[in-house]
């Protein structure tokens, strides 16, 4: 799996890239910027990408700027953003685009090495990947539908915007698969949401939601639909 990380701080990337090679990926380039990072992906075309969020020469947006470009010239781009902080307003501007294959997790998960690689597959896959720190914020903002969910139900819809399917979420908090069926059908219904959305699109439409009261930016909306 070929991997194109943005990253300007050189221990970071260079701890990045030893750690994803011993862990099987590819690293094809590390870019320090963002145009450095658009001509990487235009070059080596790779499965999943990873960019700070702060990137020269202001370090402040540049990252997720260059995520939302390359997936407009790139579309379907797998991107994990990394965080040095909890910023809600820049995780709802990316996920204005709910094509999954998007990840936003804060820098001290990459320690976590399996969670992190396991994250970064998702996200490669097709899939989403939150950091639960962002999410919380997430859904601090959510506004009335999310209000009436129950405490069990937040839970649920925390674990599914990480990405975990209902086997996952059930071993977390402990309860049986059932439950979990039930509790998600109930936050479906809660926020408006088809219960017969399944995987990905399942996740999707609850990210969605989430942007949707997180926080957006137009300068990341996806092009309108091919006809």
């Amino acid at each position: 799996m070929r991997v194109v990380i943005a990253e300007d701080n050189v221990l970071l990337s260079s701890g990045l890239e030893l750690l994803l090679d011993s862990q099987g990926f590819e690293v094809a380039a590390i870019a320090d910027d963002a145009p450095g990072f658009l001509a990487a992906v235009e070059t080596h075309r790779p499965d999943v990408t990873i960019v700070d969020v702060r990137l020269p020469p202001t370090f402040r947006d540049e990252g997720i700027r260059a995520a939302a470009q390359a997936r407009r010239d790139h579309p379907g781009l797998p991107v994990l953003v990394l965080s040095q902080y909890v910023e809600p307003d820049y995780a709802g501007r990316l996920l204005a685009d709910t094509r999954g294959g998007i990840g936003y997790l804060l820098k001290d998960r990459v320690s976590r090495i399996p969670a992190f690689t396991d994250a970064l597959r998702r996200v490669a896959d097709g899939g989403t990947a939150l950091d639960p720190e962002v999410i919380a914020q997430l859904l601090a903002r959510g506004g009335d539908p999310v209000g009436a969910l129950t405490a069990r139900e937040r839970e649920v819809l925390a674990l599914m915007a990480e990405g975990h399917d209902n086997a996952g979420i059930a071993q977390r908090l402990v309860i049986t698969d059932n439950a979990v069926h039930k509790h998600i059908g109930n936050v479906f219904l809660k926020l408006g949401l088809s219960v017969g959305d399944s995987g990905h699109r399942r996740v999707r439409a609850v990210l969605a939601y989430l942007r949707r009261y997180g926080g957006s930016a137009p300068d990341v909306t996806p092009p309108p639909p091919r006809t």
